[in-house]
């Protein structure tokens, strides 16, 4: 029976969650353990970490981490001056898929974004994750607008 625990992530989970990351056809090429690109990821957690609009989160069922995601809460002026909260790196772990993990892991970050008093939670998903977008359309986000990035 799932037993999930929501909670901050704290540095002790930063291996559990780069394996997460690279849990699937898309991280498999992004991401890397290495001594230069742990230290990468050490920084980036401590950046996170000290940022009070993030929350990095994992989900863990029996002491063990399932899931994580990282939720930033963002203040602005459009809409009225309403924040918005951008989910982003979820991922569940792939022995893990399929027992509605990902289900309640959204519940949870939505309420922690009404909590916020985020008017808004947005997105973005690979074009390569078909399974993904089934997912979030079936949990009522719209695919409202069209998302571009510049790699530099």
């Amino acid at each position: 029976m799932m037993n999930l625990i929501f909670r901050r992530a704290v540095e002790g989970d930063l291996a559990a969650i780069v394996e997460l990351l690279a849990d699937d056809m898309l991280g498999a090429s992004r991401e890397a353990r290495t001594p230069e690109v742990d230290a990468k990821y050490q920084q980036a957690f401590l950046d996170i970490e000290s940022d009070p609009n993030q929350l990095l989160c994992v989900a863990e069922d029996h002491g063990e981490i399932v899931g994580t995601f990282q939720l930033t809460f963002i203040p602005g002026l459009s809409r009225g001056g309403a924040k918005r909260a951008q989910i982003e790196a979820v991922r569940v772990s792939s022995k893990r898929r399929n027992e509605n993990i990902g289900e309640v892991m959204f519940k949870w970050a939505i309420d922690r974004c009404r909590e916020q008093g985020c008017v808004l939670m947005q997105l973005t998903t690979d074009k390569q994750r078909p399974n993904a977008h089934r997912f979030y359309d079936r949990l009522g986000f719209e695919p409202t607008h069209i998302g571009y990035k510049l790699h530099l």
